[in-house]
């Protein structure tokens, strides 16, 4: 049986490779680069406070200084970017799912709740995770919002950060918009998005191809067994980010 607070000696020959191209990436050796890494997926799985990371991994704030420093510098975003192999495009998910915030996620210095992606919805103190799939499910893009955002609310970015090359953007009817299927259709690509129940004229809908959409639903499922995504103690949307970034390039190299 695998070992879920290990990274694997097959990821790990993916892995180095991405991380020792970017500029910032500077380690003495490539098991102490190892080491940090299993040391960020041992918070990253388990959802405790930094100051209880083993003794065994190290000294807990030099690690998350590490973590934070490549947050900085986009580290986990190229690793994400860089384990992302064949997409399978012939049709495109889109979704959102509301994650819990501590109260210790708040405060952060200079900064404020809007820009740090928290807000207030009927869960409390939330973060929403609006998130773009293939058609596997395989995660493409991200964007955070306060949890009170509606989905249509981020219909201007989602076509754009599509990758080019999908036949069909498949969403729910929180997407149900004219303006947002008329985007859909100039990026060439079909609209597959129920419409709404009170619409005064009915659009046709291909639910052959939106009965695969569980599948983004099985995404936020996954990613949701990694307690720090699940509940969002970062006080910075950035680092939230980068947790999310590493759990996403875990998935694609399963």
């Amino acid at each position: 049986m695998a070992d879920r607070l290990e990274i694997s000696a097959e990821d790990w020959n993916v892995i180095y490779p991405i991380l020792v191209k970017h500029r910032h990436v500077r380690s003495t050796s490539e098991e102490q680069c190892r080491a940090f890494l299993v040391a960020v997926l041992q918070i990253l799985r388990s959802g405790s406070q930094w100051r209880l990371l083993p003794e065994a991994h190290g000294k807990w704030n030099s690690v998350f200084k590490r973590f934070s420093r490549w947050s900085k510098h986009g580290v986990w975003q190229s690793l994400f970017a860089g384990c992302i192999h064949h997409p399978d495009l012939q049709s495109v998910f889109i979704d959102s799912t509301i994650n819990r915030a501590h109260p210790c996620a708040g405060g952060a210095a200079g900064s404020n709740a809007e820009d740090e992606a928290l807000g207030r919805s009927k869960g409390g103190f939330t973060t929403r995770i609006h998130a773009i799939t293939d058609a596997l499910g395989n995660p493409l893009e991200f964007l955070l919002t306060g949890g009170q955002a509606s989905d249509i609310g981020q219909a201007e970015t989602l076509p754009a950060l599509t990758p080019a090359g999908a036949r069909a953007f498949v969403g729910d009817k929180g997407y149900d918009s004219d303006a947002f299927v008329q985007a859909i259709v100039a990026r060439d690509m079909k609209a597959v998005i129920p419409p709404r129940c009170n619409r005064n004229k009915v659009r046709e809908c291909d639910w052959f191809i939106y009965k695969e959409r569980h599948l983004i639903e099985c995404f936020f499922n996954k990613i949701k067994h990694y307690r720090r995504i699940f509940s969002r103690f970062e006080k910075t949307a950035r680092n939230y980010m980068a947790f999310l970034h590493f759990v996403s390039a875990l998935i694609w190299l399963r």
